[in-house]
Order: C-alpha cells, then sequence, then structure tokens
C-alpha cells in the first residue's frame, strides 16, 4: 500500500509536465472572474500550503504534537504576488517545496503518525491523517489548475 509521500511524490511526478505545458497567458488568466483564483495564484496558494504544513508536520513529529493557528490563504496569495511571477517559476517553486515535503514526511517515525494535531478551533487529529488532508488538497487544487487551462 502507498505511503502518503509515496502519494504525495508521485501526484508531483505525473502532474509537473502537464502544469509545465500550460502557457504563461493561459497561467494568468482568471476566466470565472469576480474572487476565483488565476491558476497562478492557485498554484501559489499550494506553495503557501507546502510551506504551513511543512510546518505543522516538523513540529508534530518532534514534539509529539502540534497546535497552531490556521492561516489566511487569501492574504498569503495576495503578499506572495504569484499572479505577477513567470509560471515555469512557479511549477519549479511548487514541485521543489513539495518533493522536500514527500522527502520529510518519508522520514517520520511511524510512532508519531498518531501525534495530535490541532489547528486553529477544529478538533484534534492525527499527523497521519493532516498529511494525508494535504494530500487530497494537493490534488484537488492540482486537478482545478489542469481541469481550467
Amino acid at each position: 500500500m502507498p505511503t502518503a509521500s509515496d502519494k504525495l511524490r508521485q501526484t508531483i511526478l505525473e502532474s509537473e509536465p502537464r502544469l509545465r505545458a500550460i502557457a504563461d497567458l493561459s497561467a494568468s488568466a482568471n476566466p470565472r472572474g469576480g474572487e476565483d483564483w488565476s491558476p497562478k495564484q492557485e498554484l501559489g496558494h499550494l506553495i503557501d500550503s507546502a510551506t504551513n504544513n511543512r510546518v505543522r508536520f516538523v513540529r508534530a513529529s518532534l514534539d509529539g504534537q502540534f497546535e497552531g493557528q490556521s492561516y489566511d490563504g487569501r492574504g498569503w496569495v495576495d503578499l506572495g504576488g504569484y499572479a505577477d511571477m513567470p509560471w515555469l517559476e512557479l511549477v519549479e517553486l511548487w514541485q521543489r517545496m513539495n518533493l522536500a515535503l514527500a522527502a520529510a514526511v518519508r522520514r517520520i517515525p511511524e510512532s508519531r503518525l498518531a501525534a495530535p494535531c490541532r489547528i486553529a478551533d477544529n478538533p484534534a487529529v492525527t499527523l497521519e491523517f493532516l498529511i494525508e488532508d494535504y494530500v487530497g488538497h494537493l490534488r484537488h487544487h492540482i486537478d482545478h489548475i489542469l481541469a481550467a487551462a
């Protein structure tokens, strides 16, 4: 049975060439308008998610638990300036950050996967659940980006 690290790595390796095939102009477009993100901004959101979840995963693994705040996804995307960055640079950053995250996840001792993690006012979940949820979140957004392009 594939581990969460395997699933994350597989998602990255399968998605990366498809993301690279998207033209910069297409990645900049927001066909739905309004509050929706362009593919650049949505991929930037995944970069921010990798950043925040790396801290959660490592702290839970090292400390035996994690308790912390959520983060303002829109604020992070706006401050990140992803809409103004070249698409291929964003794809490269997303890929490298997530491959590094997959490597860290692979090194988490199995005994720490049960570590309780509480984000904001949400009920505590295990570190294993948090990792699996991250992989599902990443896949959801990648599918959305690829469908829009």
